[in-house]
């Protein structure tokens, strides 16, 4: 399947038990939620979806679980985030043979590489398969910034396709662009910068509280497109205390709260996350009630989609 690299791509939550099981069945209903609102892509095995507490095992059953529920209708992403070279490829022969349509890639974690290092990395992971790919780049939280001169030797791959644009510089969007042009597609990653990056040019939201809020974040977005800014701005007033949630330490708990309390989602982590506790739980909870207390009624966004 191509991928346009466009739209609400939500990076969505892995779902437990109380047993520390996967929750398959709350998995499926949050998916089938986002479906229904109008997403364009599902991104698995992110950070918010805690890829570093997952066996292998688990990552095969969620691919082919969320393959299974979207029926060739939208694409399948699931991130990388390997140590080794060896391993990075590794794993993208595992997904391309577990059905996912694409990769979002994130640098080599643990060792600082260097640019050569880091281009090298991608390029060698690109050469192995024929799975488009989405460069995560987020060096506030993960050390290494891909640069668009790095970036002008991974376009030479021609399956390197997107960005996840993670750098909080919202100018970044308009660099990409005028360097690049179409040929490398930019996606926001920063919850709180979502419509205005839309707005600067951007071709996709790949998404945090959308988890919890699925027909909010499209409908941003699809308006947004539409060029009806005002019924955009309206929602994302509204939303904004809500996004901020997702640029914390503890965003995987916010989020799974917030999924809680929207009905498609449990409040499970997997340890050494430790659902929250005391003042910061209260300070979360008032977050979430007010925006549940004062949840806008949407505008037909659908009518709008792009």
């Amino acid at each position: 399947m191509q991928i346009k690299w466009e739209g609400v791509m939500p990076a969505v939550t892995t779902k437990f038990t109380k047993e520390d099981k996967l929750d398959l069945k709350m998995f499926g209903l949050n998916i089938r939620a986002q479906m229904e609102a109008g997403v364009n892509a599902i991104i698995l095995g992110g950070t918010l979806g805690e890829a570093s507490t997952l066996t292998d095992d688990e990552k095969k059953i969620l691919i082919q679980e969320t393959v299974a529920i979207v029926d060739g209708n939208i694409p399948v992403i699931i991130n990388i985030a390997e140590q080794t070279t060896k391993g990075a490829v590794e794993a993208a022969s595992k997904a391309k043979q577990y059905g996912a349509s694409g990769l979002m890639m994130l640098p080599p974690m643990r060792y600082k590489a260097n640019d050569f290092e880091t281009v090298t990395y991608f390029k060698e992971v690109a050469k192995s398969t024929d799975l488009p790919i989405m460069v995560y780049n987020n060096p506030i939280d993960y050390g290494i910034e891909v640069t668009l001169d790095m970036f002008e030797e991974l376009l030479s791959m021609d399956n390197i396709q997107a960005v996840k644009e993670s750098t909080r510089d919202i100018s970044n969007i308009t660099r990409i662009k005028n360097r690049f042009g179409d040929r490398l597609k930019v996606l926001t990653g920063v919850d709180t910068l979502g419509l205005e990056s839309v707005l600067m040019g951007a071709d996709g939201w790949v998404a945090g509280l959308v988890s919890a809020f699925p027909a909010e974040t499209v409908a941003i977005y699809s308006l947004a497109k539409a060029g009806k800014i005002k019924e955009a701005l309206a929602i994302y007033r509204w939303f904004l205390p809500l996004l901020e949630l997702d640029i914390n330490p503890q965003l995987v708990q916010n989020i799974k709260l917030a999924e809680v309390a929207t009905g498609i989602g449990t409040e499970q982590v997997r340890a050494p996350r430790l659902p929250l506790q005391g003042e910061e739980r209260k300070r979360v909870l008032r977050i979430i009630e007010e925006g549940m207390r004062t949840r806008p009624t949407l505008p037909n966004y659908k009518s709008v989609l792009v």
